[in-house]
């Protein structure tokens, strides 16, 4: 069974994105553009991917990818991508992106099943790496901490998850981040839930 594995930076203080939605904080941060080759080590294990609204959007704006389809497979490769949104969002030429509305739960076993048996990556944003959370089928977060802070911004994860459902696996530092890898307890999320 695939794993769903919340894979994200943030900043110290614990911000995916400032208060507009954008990334350009992370990208400033050296080695923020995810050349890491433990990272793509964990890119070759993912079968697809899922993403928020503001994640995709900001995206497929910042790097033009509707003008400029063919930057997509040099990102995401050939995997399909599923973005959750209750807006109409443009479609990336030539990309396997599928848009939904509603429950993650109901969602999953499509999710899966266009995994090709290899990991989900729950790219972001906070709020939807929190819905699986809430429907027990996040098994891991691994976060990257940057060296930088914001004032102001989006959560990391804004939830409620206590030391009872998380086990620290792995600690690095890669280049200027610190990475943290959390087992989630998906038992206790559904028996809670």
């Amino acid at each position: 069974m695939p794993r769903a594995i919340f894979y994200t930076a943030t900043t110290l203080n614990g911000f995916l994105a400032d208060e507009h939605d954008s990334l350009d904080w992370l990208f400033a941060a050296p080695g923020g553009e995810g050349g890491d080759a433990d990272f793509r080590a964990f890119l070759d294990g993912i079968g697809v991917l899922v993403q928020g609204s503001s994640t995709y959007e900001w995206v497929v704006e910042h790097e033009d990818l509707v003008a400029h389809p063919e930057k997509w497979p040099a990102y995401y490769g050939d995997r399909p991508t599923w973005v959750f949104s209750t807006r109409e969002l443009p479609a990336v030429p030539g990309a396997d992106v599928r848009f939904v509305r509603g429950d993650v739960g109901e969602v999953w076993p499509a999710i899966v099943a266009s995994a090709a048996g290899r990991d989900v990556w729950i790219v972001g944003g906070g709020d939807l790496a929190g819905q699986f959370a809430d429907a027990g089928l996040l098994d891991e977060i691994r976060v990257s901490i940057a060296p930088a802070t914001l004032p102001t911004g989006k959560p990391l994860l804004p939830r409620a998850l206590g030391a009872d459902r998380l086990t620290l696996t792995a600690v690095r530092q890669a280049g200027a981040f610190a990475e943290l890898t959390y087992a989630v307890d998906a038992a206790r999320e559904r028996s809670a839930g």
